[in-house]
């Protein structure tokens, strides 16, 4: 009798293994431009009529957990300029490469038909502007999604986080400063193998929080500051410059926070940027002005406060749809352009570009949500080369080029969007709302099996995965 009941045990556990296993398939391949048989990066992949959905990496792969209620569904795979490839779920073969043809709109053909819309790319951008309220979502909404922030210069990744975040948003009238709330709910990784050498990180942070004469960072040796000290100041300095606030409440949420005082894209927009239509295009059947974003008469500068953030122009490419002006895409980077910001930058930074971010909206319920989030600027973690041995000059320059200057890279996928009352109010009033992304949370094994997660690019994952075994005999 006790055989029998072991055996039944075990079959009920095998079969529930088996539903919650299989309760969802993973569609995963690689897509390819047709004509130059490139990989297509940042491509949509989604099943039709949801919110499930991905993005393909640098190597045009994606990996996507579907619900089998979804089987019968049509899965999406369309990037900008390029014909929409759609299959059934179940019909979809990820063992065969998806080519994606050319899908091109003539401009004269659309220019002549509407004569009396705007025709300049100022005229677009700022009708797409004026048309915010009707595009964006104006209720409260959730939005549940994976966050991966990475850290490394030009050797090696230095640092890894991979999270579970839930956003709260009450809509576009509201400030996002007071109504948009970011919780970490999960974490899958957290990999943090930085050297602690950031005197520039701690004479800041001394200097902010500490009363008397300030510091310089010429004036402080390592053995002044213990690692304690040191931890904490690069801890403040990550929050400060790389929280998760600073994407979502700051000014580099450039149309969400449009009508905050000092915003990018604010009343005094066309002094600080200029749009010049290029051409339209065609998104899963649906034509979209694509309109590049140059630098106008004064500089753009972010007012970070406690560090000079000022002096750049803007560069990029905006995606706006034709028949409704809603935002698509934003591809947009602050380069240095003041004589003082670009000496700080090549001293600092190794770079004159300090700030990329590129934005990609979903239409759902005919409004338009943020799908994917990458930002990534850079971050003096140390002052260059220190050694009491004899060098060379060139071994001083390849530290300085390959080992000193990071970089700080934050990409976010949002794969469901949560529109009823009940849950939203009940999520809002019961969860921490804790958006600090440096907090170790223990590892749910169960949580990450059924969670839609950004998939690496090859070189990535066998760096991550070299930072995984270092961190392992690290704790050893």
């Amino acid at each position: 009798m006790y055989s029998n009941s072991l055996k039944l045990n075990f079959t009920l556990v095998f079969l529930f293994a088996a539903f919650f296993g299989f309760s969802q398939v993973e569609v995963k391949g690689k897509i390819v431009d047709f004509a130059q048989l490139l990989p297509i990066e940042n491509a949509s992949i989604y099943i039709k009529n949801t919110t499930i959905g991905t993005v393909s990496n640098s190597d045009g792969r994606f990996v996507l957990l579907v619900p089998n209620e979804h089987q019968n569904d049509t899965l999406v795979i369309s990037s900008i300029g390029f014909k929409s490839f759609k299959v059934l779920v179940n019909e979809f073969d990820g063992s065969e490469d998806v080519f994606l043809e050319e899908d091109v709109a003539t401009l004269d053909e659309i220019v002549i038909v509407a004569d009396p819309r705007p025709t300049t790319g100022n005229e677009i951008v700022l009708k797409a502007i004026e048309k915010l309220p009707e595009t964006l979502p104006d209720s409260a909404y959730l939005q549940k999604g994976f966050l991966r922030h990475k850290e490394r210069n030009k050797l090696e990744f230095k640092w890894l986080i991979e999270s579970a975040i839930t956003v709260y948003d009450s809509g576009y009238g509201s400030k996002s400063t007071e109504h948009l709330k970011v919780n970490v709910d999960e974490m899958r990784k957290s990999y943090d193998l930085r050297d602690v050498d950031s005197i520039f990180s701690y004479v800041s942070y001394r200097n902010r929080n500490a009363k008397g004469n300030r510091l310089r960072a010429q004036d402080i040796s390592r053995d002044d500051v213990s690692t304690s000290q040191l931890v904490k100041a690069i801890r403040w300095n990550d929050r400060r410059v790389n929280g998760l606030q600073n994407i979502f409440q700051g000014k580099l949420n450039l149309f969400r926070n449009v009508q905050d005082s000092k915003a990018l894209f604010g009343k005094d927009i066309l002094k600080t940027h200029q749009f010049a239509l290029d051409t339209i295009l065609v998104d899963d059947g649906k034509k979209i002005y694509k309109i590049k974003i140059d630098e106008s008469a004064d500089f753009v500068g972010l007012g970070t406060k406690g560090m000079y953030n000022e002096g750049y122009k803007a560069q990029g490419w905006l995606y706006i749809y034709y028949d409704n002006y809603a935002i698509k895409k934003v591809e947009y980077e602050l380069v240095a352009a003041s004589d003082k910001q670009k000496s700080r930058s090549k001293r600092l930074f190794g770079t004159q570009t300090n700030h990329k971010l590129v934005i990609n909206y979903i239409e759902y319920n005919d409004k338009m949500y943020p799908n994917y989030i990458y930002y990534e600027t850079p971050k003096l973690v140390n002052v260059g080369l220190k050694t009491d041995r004899k060098v060379t000059q060139k071994e001083i320059d390849r530290y300085n080029r390959e080992e000193r200057y990071y970089s700080t890279v934050q990409e976010i996928l949002f794969s469901e969007i949560i529109l009823d009352k009940a849950i939203v109010k009940s999520e809002l009033e019961n969860k921490p709302w804790n958006m600090d992304i440096f907090l170790s949370k223990p590892y749910n094994k169960d949580f990450w099996k059924n969670y839609n997660v950004l998939l690496e690019s090859e070189e990535d994952e066998e760096m991550i995965d070299d930072l995984s075994q270092r961190a392992s005999l690290f704790k050893d």
